[in-house]
Formats: C-alpha cells, sequence, structure tokens
C-alpha cells in the first residue's frame, strides 16, 4: 500500500512571469481513494473472495449459501469494534490521533451505514427472503458512487460536499523515515527499500558505528565504516547485505531476502532478553508463523512496478487460502452440526478480519492522523456489503434469471435480518463513544491510558453483545 500511494508523476508547468518550466512531482493517487479502493478493498479481500468462492459453489442452485453473507456481516462487527478498540489503545500514552478530514469521514460513515440499511431493505421489505438481478446490480454500483461521493468531497466540490473545515494533512501517506546511507552511486536513493527489509537490529547497527564525512564536492555525505570494531553477526550480515547490493539485482536481492527473514526464528531484540521463557514463547510464536511467512515469501517484493506486482500477487494467495478455508468450515459444519451462521459470526469472521486488524494497526502507529486507521474500518465495511455480497449475489442472480428465470433466494433471511439490526443498534453505541472522545478529548485515538483502556472494553463487549445475539437467533434460541 505504501509504495502504491507514494507513486508520483512528473508535472511540467510554465511560469506565467519568466515563461521557464518548472517541473514539479505530484501525487498519482488522492488520500480518499486510496483510502476506500486499495486499503479497504486489499484488507477486505478475504472475505471477498470466500464469499465469491461460497457462490461460484451454489451456482445454478436457487438458494444462496450462508457462509458468505454472513462472515461479512461478522466481519463488519469484527472490523467496526475489535479493531476500533484496537486502533484507540495502540498510540503510545498520551499521544493523540485525530481524523483530520472529517467531511470525507462523515461521507463514508453515511455509505458505511447506508449499506447495511440498503441490505436490510432487500431482504425484509422490498423482496423479503429472495435477491433479484436488478437489487444485486444496485448493490454493487452503489460502490461506484461511494468512490465518487468521497472524492468530491475530498475536493470540496460544490453542491456535492459538506461544508465542514478540514485539518492539515500529512503530505506523505505514512511519515518518511530516514534513509539509513547514501552511496555516491545513488544505487540507495534509487532502492532505497533494500535497506529497510532486514530486521530493526541491522539499522541500528549502522546509525551506531558509522560516521559521516564529505564527499569530493562537499556537499553530500556519506556513512563510513569505523574501523577496528568487532565483527559481530549483525553487523557481518549488514556487510554481506551491501555486498549483495553492489553485486546483484535488487529485485533478486530483496527477494532472497524475503525468504531469509521467513525462516528466521529469533532476532536480536528477543536474544538480548534475560527471561529465558520470555524468549522460549517468542521462538515458538515466530516457529508458527514461519510457514506462512514462507508461503507469502513467493510474492515478489513490493518494489516492482511501484508495489503493484506485489499488490495483486497477494490477493492470489490470499484467494487460494479463502478457498482451502471454506472447505474446512463445511467439514467443520457437518462433522459438529453447528450452524454454518455461527461459525461465519465467529471464527471466520475474525479470520478474514485480520489483514483488517493489522492494516488499521500499522495506521494507528505510523500515521500521524487517525484518518487512514479509521477509514479503514467504515470503508472495509461497505466494501463487504457493495462488493463483498452484491459480486457473489450477481453472479447467482445472473445465472438464475438467464437460465432458470427466477430471483435467488435466502435461506434463514429472518436470522441474518435480526444480525443486521442488532449491529446497526449496537454501531450506534461505537460511534457515539467515538464523538464523544472527539468533543472531551480532542481525538478519537489514544490519549490518557486509564480512557483508552475502558474504551477498548467498552467495544468488545459491543462485539460480544452482536455475536451472542446473532448466534442465538440463527440457532433458533431466540
Amino acid at each position: 500500500m505504501e509504495s502504491v500511494v507514494s507513486h508520483t508523476r512528473k508535472v511540467v508547468d510554465v511560469d506565467p512571469y519568466t515563461g521557464g518550466e518548472v517541473v514539479r512531482h505530484e501525487k498519482v493517487w488522492n488520500f480518499a481513494i486510496a483510502d476506500i479502493s486499495l486499503l479497504a478493498f486489499g484488507t477486505s479481500f478475504p472475505q471477498i473472495s470466500l464469499a465469491t468462492i461460497d457462490a461460484i459453489r451454489n451456482i445454478g442452485s436457487l438458494y444462496a449459501g450462508g457462509l458468505g453473507p454472513g462472515t461479512l456481516v461478522g466481519s463488519a462487527a469484527f472490523d467496526l469494534f475489535p479493531i476500533h478498540a484496537v486502533c484507540v489503545v495502540v498510540p503510545k500514552v498520551g499521544e493523540l490521533k485525530k481524523i483530520a478530514d472529517i467531511g470525507v469521514w462523515l461521507v463514508e460513515l453515511f455509505w458505511s451505514f447506508w449499506a447495511y440499511i440498503w441490505l436490510y431493505i432487500i431482504l425484509e421489505v422490498w423482496t423479503p427472503n429472495v435477491i433479484t438481478l436488478w437489487e444485486a446490480l444496485l448493490t454493487v454500483l452503489q460502490y461506484g458512487l461511494l468512490l465518487t461521493h468521497a472524492y468530491a468531497q475530498d475536493k470540496q466540490w460544490p453542491y456535492f460536499s459538506l461544508p465542514i473545515p478540514r485539518s492539515e494533512r500529512p503530505e506523505d501517506w505514512v511519515p518518511a523515515e530516514p534513509v539509513a546511507c547514501k552511496l555516491d552511486s545513488g544505487l540507495c536513493d534509487e532502492y532505497s527499500e533494500i535497506l529497510h527489509v532486514g530486521e530493526d537490529e541491522n539499522r541500528d547497527v549502522v546509525d551506531i558505528f558509522s560516521i559521516h564525512s564529505e564527499t569530493r564536492n562537499g556537499v553530500d555525505s556519506v556513512y563510513q565504516q569505523v574501523s577496528g570494531i568487532d565483527e559481530s553477526p549483525e553487523s557481518s550480515n549488514k556487510k554481506y547485505q551491501e555486498k549483495m547490493v553492489s553485486q546483484d539485482h535488487p529485485f533478486f536481492t530483496l527477494w532472497r531476502q524475503q525468504f531469509v527473514d521467513a525462516v528466521k526464528l529469533e532476532s536480536t531484540e528477543s536474544r538480548k532478553l534475560n527471561n529465558i521463557y520470555l524468549r522460549l514463547a517468542r521462538i515458538f510464536w515466530q516457529l508458527l508463523l514461519a510457514p506462512w511467512r514462507l508461503l507469502f515469501a513467493f510474492v515478489p517484493p513490493y518494489n516492482i512496478a511501484h508495489g503493484w506486482v506485489a499488490f495483486i500477487g497477494s490477493l492470489i494467495f490470499i484467494s487460494a487460502i479463502a478457498y482451502i478455508v471454506t472447505q474446512l468450515t463445511d467439514l467443520i459444519s457437518c462433522v459438529t452440526g453447528i450452524n454454518p451462521y455461527v461459525i461465519a459470526f465467529t471464527a471466520l469472521a475474525a479470520g478474514t478480519s485480520w489483514p483488517d486488524l493489522v492494516a488499521s494497526k500499522i495506521a494507528a502507529e505510523r500515521q500521524l492522523t487517525a484518518d487512514s486507521a479509521i477509514a479503514n474500518i467504515t470503508c472495509s465495511n461497505s466494501v463487504n456489503i457493495y462488493v463483498g455480497i452484491g459480486v457473489p449475489w450477481l453472479i447467482d442472480t445472473a445465472y438464475n434469471y438467464f437460465v432458470h428465470n427466477e430471483p435467488l433466494r435466502i435461506e434463514n433471511a429472518a436470522g441474518l435480518s435480526f444480525s443486521l439490526l442488532v449491529f446497526f443498534a449496537t454501531s450506534v453505541g461505537c460511534i457515539a463513544v467515538l464523538v464523544i472522545r472527539r468533543l472531551t478529548l480532542g481525538a478519537e485515538l489514544g490519549g490518557p491510558k486509564l480512557w483508552a483502556w475502558i474504551t477498548f472494553v467498552f467495544f468488545m463487549l459491543l462485539w460480544i453483545t452482536f455475536v451472542v445475539l446473532s448466534s442465538l437467533k440463527v440457532s433458533g434460541i431466540i
């Protein structure tokens, strides 16, 4: 995401006074569109691919599968409550991060709420218990309306935007990180990512055991290694990486480093720990992650084609995992007798929403504002309905319409509608707390530790309420 959004293009303007050319570089991606399309769509792709696979498996059937819609509604609740809870406590103690562009957030929030109101209308009001081709098509088209409305608000189009002033937003999508070195050949400037692919301790070696000296022209400074320093494993590794940079193609260097990092079970930071049990716990956790890290190491590095190859490659890998998860879920439901909706609301929703959690957590940690962290949550909920449910239903309804001339019927539509009502009621409480935090503390995320953790507990209670009530309803207990 950072690599894609940081892409710039060269623009040449003519100075009206001197007539000379003025060259400037402007961002290709708009912040609001990037949050809604790339960030929200990318992190919601596990749910989208799972629902699409479920729809393709059920194609030709007059009844839609319950796995996809249940997962997407449950994922919406996980996005809104637990992820908000994590983002509130992630900033440093006392640090406040607020939404800079309230207007865009209100637009995103409106379309997020409207998505679930719309879903309830087509399930219970318009055509109860069935979905027609035109309802599915309208659901998908509303995603385009969301993008257009958010862009209009960001650009402050008259008659199409709310007249709400916005705070100054950073120029970069994330704060710029200092570059570890600068080489005369310019290789470090062009492929600065190479020096950031390793562990943090490798960068620390450069910062501590290096000095500045001036180049021949007396302008640019470079790092020189201080002589007489013991070669630790970390410094040797650093020297080896620099040697690879100079002798090998950066593309293959980065890709090779991904596999090295994937199988690394212990970092320098964990080796410095005095508690052997804590070190073993960290090693055990890295051992559990190693197969997945090794699998996704096959995704090409993100410095190719401004990150698009890595972005698309990751989505393909996610789709394959979603297919496996779909098959396992069917087996679990068959063996245990648990309602598929209950599995979708709980395990599947939490599992497929993990990328949303990671993306919002990173945004809450690294960005100067709360815009992307919160926008990812609200936009992911919109994408879940407009794309995650709209596209699978469009596939099934189109087939049924042209082959059987029948609409798509929804099994246990009453349980799904009840879950929508519970979600809507609990989400009002969540948004109310964010508004209260903005009015009292001046920001949605961070703040005093006590109040941050109180907010965390409240959001988690809202999520538990949704899961319990929805599960009891679809199981026929209430």
